[in-house]
């Protein structure tokens, strides 16, 4: 199991100069107990991968591990895997805040949901093509079909906006995308919000099921360590802050995520642990 002490342990004595992982791996680093004694100035470069890093977390790590060169790699195992980078000379808030520029092996496009490659700004599916994408999964041509198009473009389920420089930004997924009320709500936008606030060391914002609105937002916070918030308490850092119906109705507070042997979040879990615990509340009341 992945235990940050240990990592930060072995960057000290072994005296590392890079330092690979995903976003959860590093949050856990930072807010390792005593994380302020190790002696981490021999780093300077890594890479961060595997899922959407929050822009706050990426400056901490930049400023607070020494990692002037560490960069961001976007892409998928279909892709072999990866097709976005950000490079070490660009701007810091390029650096923080998008996955880069596509590589030359690759071709990209944003699409609305009727296939039309959308303006510069504006959201849509990322789909990329290139020698590096995937035959097809191994004995299923129908989700082959569904995820590769009769031009060979690869649909990514990622939705994503393009800058006038070519920088690609992660906004979410497809299939996590909240309607609520008939407002369109990425959760993603949410997090980074909530990671702003100095108690809050991770946070995890999805959509349930809900009567009125169709779905109601949903948030898993994992506050640092001897720090105390209440629901009210996030409510309140919530307002006037970020537009009403994007504020969390549901809070919880763990030690933990559900997450895959790789370090991903499992927001599926997170869901449908959520229905279970309301119904159960809604029943016993």
């Amino acid at each position: 199991a992945f235990e940050p002490q240990a990592v930060l342990d072995t960057v000290q004595a072994e005296r590392c100069t890079a330092l690979h992982g995903v976003p959860t791996m590093f949050i856990a680093e930072l807010d390792s107990p005593g994380f302020d004694q190790y002696d981490l100035s021999s780093l300077r470069t890594g890479i961060m991968a595997g899922s959407p890093c929050p822009a706050e977390v990426m400056r901490k790590v930049i400023a607070r591990m020494h990692m002037q060169d560490v960069t961001i790699m976007y892409g998928q195992t279909e892709t072999s895997p990866v097709n976005h980078m950000t490079a070490i000379d660009a701007p810091l808030e390029k650096r923080c805040e998008t996955v880069g520029k596509v590589g030359p092996h690759q071709e990209v496009k944003i699409i609305d949901s009727d296939g039309h490659t959308v303006a510069l700004g504006e959201k849509g599916e990322l789909c990329c093509r290139g020698y590096s994408v995937m035959q097809g999964y191994w004995d299923d041509e129908e989700k082959t079909a569904d995820t590769i198009d009769a031009d060979q473009w690869l649909h990514s389920g990622d939705l994503a906006v393009m800058d006038d420089e070519g920088y690609v930004r992660i906004v979410g997924r497809i299939k996590d995308m909240i309607i609520r009320g008939g407002e369109n709500v990425y959760p993603r936008e949410v997090e980074e919000f909530l990671y702003t606030h100095p108690d809050i060391q991770d946070v995890q914002v999805f959509g349930i099921p809900d009567s009125k609105y169709g779905e109601e937002i949903c948030a898993w916070v994992k506050t640092r360590p001897g720090a105390t918030l209440t629901e009210a308490d996030i409510k309140d850092f919530c307002r006037d802050q970020i537009t009403h119906f994007k504020v969390p109705r549901h809070i919880r507070f763990v030690e933990e995520y559900p997450m895959t042997v790789t370090g991903k979040v499992q927001k599926f879990k997170m869901r449908e642990a959520m229905v279970s615990a309301l119904q159960g509340a809604t029943a016993t009341a």
